[in-house]
């Protein structure tokens, strides 16, 4: 039996100066949640993403999503499993189905009314901002989608500066290796 799917309304911008990013979040009284070290493999699949999440300090998970690429809130599905052993469902998987990317980032997490707010720094891409509003089974979209439009506001986002895609499909071809690990090793500071 399949766990219930999860929905939320999200939304991913670059953003010039997480400082600022980080301001806006403590005047608005989001809650800080954390900072994660995390790596996300993506492996090929026929419909939708599947990453393996590896994260410094907690359980892994296996995570399957689906949302459309578009430059603006949308809504994503997602089914999440933990992962007890990661090094051997990341070589199961890669053997399988092969390595899109492997993807690097430092993520700052902030979480008001519904929303998170993700602060990113990722490996050979930059800086930038996410917004994950959490829907219930039965919410409608609406409600996901009223928070993020405030908080596009708040924040002062752009419409330019709005991503439509995954953070793997960003990485250059040329830094990703056979394997999939990029060669723009994360820097920490």
């Amino acid at each position: 039996m399949l766990a219930a799917m999860g929905k939320n309304v999200e939304l991913k911008a670059r953003v010039r100066d997480l400082a600022e990013a980080r301001k806006t979040a403590a005047a608005l009284g989001a809650r800080y949640m954390g900072l994660q070290e995390q790596v996300d493999t993506y492996f090929p699949v026929v419909q939708g993403r599947l990453k393996l999440r590896q994260i410094d300090g907690l359980r892994a998970e296996l995570i399957w999503y689906a949302r459309p690429d578009l430059a603006q809130a949308r809504t994503s599905l997602y089914h999440r499993a933990p992962v007890a052993n990661p090094e051997t469902v990341k070589t199961v998987l890669a053997a399988a189905l092969g390595v899109l990317a492997v993807v690097h980032k430092r993520r700052e997490i902030f979480l008001w009314q519904n929303v998170r707010i993700h602060l990113d720094e990722v490996a050979g891409l930059g800086a930038f901002l996410e917004f994950e509003a959490a829907l219930g089974d039965d919410q409608p979209e609406a409600e996901g989608q009223a928070p993020l439009a405030h908080l596009v506001q708040l924040f002062h986002i752009p419409s330019e500066a709005l991503v439509p895609v995954s953070y793997a499909e960003m990485i250059p071809e040329s830094t990703v290796s056979h394997s999939g690990e990029i060669y723009l090793p994360f820097q920490r500071s």
